[in-house]
């Protein structure tokens, strides 16, 4: 699982891509498709047409990591294919990436407790 820190930017690509592409071709995808800069520490997901795989790309700091998941049953949940990209939470990455419907997170605010204060 990879656990990325509150900050970071995270991406969906909602077109799926071929899924014989490699680091070089996703991040040129990222840069001249989607107008990213994949070398700026975000992560970019991108969905096959069969919807049951997904790839992640992502900047560590010292080379491109790319991340290959296939569900072993069912299929992910993705957003209608259209052009361009989708921002997703922490937390709706987390269940993308879990195979569970992210689509039904709920991101609520949570009070600070009084002792804190």
């Amino acid at each position: 699982m990879i656990v990325p820190s509150q900050g970071l930017r995270i991406v969906v690509a909602v077109r799926p891509v071929d899924f014989r592409c490699g680091h070089d071709a996703l991040a040129g995808l990222v840069q001249n498709t989607l107008g990213l800069d994949p070398h700026s520490g975000l992560i970019v997901v991108f969905r096959s047409k069969r919807s049951d795989r997904l790839k992640i790309l992502l900047w560590d700091g010292s080379g491109l990591v790319l991340v290959y998941k296939r569900l072993g049953e069912g299929r992910f949940v993705w957003p209608q294919a259209r052009d361009g990209v989708m921002r997703l939470t922490r937390i709706e990455f987390e269940a993308l990436f879990d195979g569970v419907d992210w689509t039904r997170v709920v991101n609520r605010k949570v009070a600070r407790p009084a002792a804190a204060n």
